[in-house]
């Protein structure tokens, strides 16, 4: 694949581009046999709130567009298996890629060994890849605000076999700072649990914050112990001709963030 940069973002967008498909390329410091990506919409054959490359299996999409989308994302990115689909319910079970058939009701999904695909799907919440820095493990979380708040990233830490400080995480596109109003319920959830957290949240109208969810998820990888982290930059509602965001249009396609060893 020939990559490139897309501009419109202050740090760039690294880009992979076979045929009509583009894909992210985290831009993190993982060795050299990890695959990793996440999805933009174009390059599927779904239409209308869909277009085109809605990989999301409950959105209300055509099923048969679905599979079409999921295949040529397996086709067009050599992935070496199909990535084990999740059902994500906004937990923090996380499942072993290699071993669950699909769909199981997970919000992460961890792997040990070479050719299964650890796959998120979202629409504003945040896909947070992770990987040991001797490349023999791997995992994918879904991170939206009631399970960044309920520990699905620790959960998923949790399954590996190596100090935290040998773990490097990748935080892929969210809905962004500036987009993310929320209310009491959630304000309220994350100050229970630590103050500190309050620097991600700006009062922008009584009762409501901006809340800056890449900003809350490495907060907590920190305090986890990890401390190389990387992404967190794009947003999604902002650039519908890039993304799909749920909080923008309601119904829509989703986006998927994998990552397997080769």
């Amino acid at each position: 694949m020939a990559q490139y940069t897309l501009h419109g973002n202050p740090k760039g967008m690294n880009v992979d581009r076979k045929a009509s498909l583009e894909v992210i390329q985290p831009d993190w410091a993982a060795p050299p046999n990890i695959r990793a990506l996440s999805t933009l919409r174009q390059g599927g054959v779904s239409s209308g709130p869909y277009r085109s490359l809605n990989l999301g299996g409950s959105s209300g999409d055509n099923l048969e567009h679905i599979e079409r989308n999921r295949q040529i994302l397996a086709e067009e990115t050599s992935m070496p298996m199909r990535p084990a689909w999740l059902n994500q319910v906004h937990g923090t079970v996380c499942i072993d890629a290699s071993s669950t058939p699909d769909p199981v009701p997970a919000d992460a999904s961890y792997c040990s060994s070479v050719g299964s695909v650890c796959a998120i799907l979202t629409a504003d919440c945040l896909p947070v890849l992770f990987c040991n820095r001797a490349g023999t493990e791997i995992a994918a979380a879904h991170a939206g605000w009631r399970g960044l708040r309920a520990g699905v990233l620790e959960s998923t830490l949790n399954r590996f076999g190596v100090q935290r400080t040998d773990i490097i995480a990748w935080l892929g596109p969210c809905i962004g700072a500036q987009r993310y109003e929320i209310g009491p319920e959630v304000y309220d959830a994350f100050m229970g649990n630590s103050e500190a957290d309050a620097e991600h949240f700006e009062s922008n109208r009584p009762g409501h914050w901006l809340a800056n969810l890449a900003g809350l998820a490495s907060a907590r990888l920190r305090r986890a112990g990890v401390s190389q982290i990387s992404g967190g930059d794009w947003c999604t509602a902002s650039d519908a001709q890039r993304f799909f965001s749920y909080r923008r249009d309601g119904t829509t396609g989703r986006m998927a963030t994998c990552i397997w060893m080769q």
